[in-house]
């Protein structure tokens, strides 16, 4: 692993604490319980993708989430420079994780061809 993949790597790790206590400052109901799953910074660490967990909000809450993240990342950036001390913090963009939801379903397919394949076994 390189030097500059270990940098990138504290920063999204820091970035995965300090995101969620940003955003439980703000007023708003609908983001400031979110839940970040992965945080993804660019190779310069310029930018970064936020992944949050989806489970409680339907889609046009999740729309309307997202709409609202975009309006306080510029808010969120200035919490995360001013708790590390950074010069400049990473552009932001929200998205939600689905990657459970696939998880969770594989598994169930699964589990359904081993019964399948279980019954085909007795007959």
């Amino acid at each position: 692993m390189t030097q500059e993949e270990i940098k990138r790597h504290r920063v999204e790790s820091v970035l995965k604490e300090i995101i969620p206590e940003a955003l439980s400052t703000l007023d708003d109901s609908r983001i400031n319980s979110l839940l970040v799953t992965d945080v993804v910074c660019s190779k310069g660490r310029s930018d970064a993708k936020v992944y949050l967990e989806p489970s409680f909000l339907d889609e046009k809450e999740q729309n309307e989430a997202l709409k609202q993240l975009r309006s306080v990342a510029g808010y969120i950036q200035n919490q995360c420079k001013q708790t590390e001390g950074w010069f400049k913090a990473p552009r932001m963009t929200f998205e939600f994780d689905h990657q459970l939801e696939k998880i969770s379903r594989m598994e169930e397919l699964f589990k359904q061809i081993e019964r399948k394949g279980d019954s085909a076994d007795e007959s």
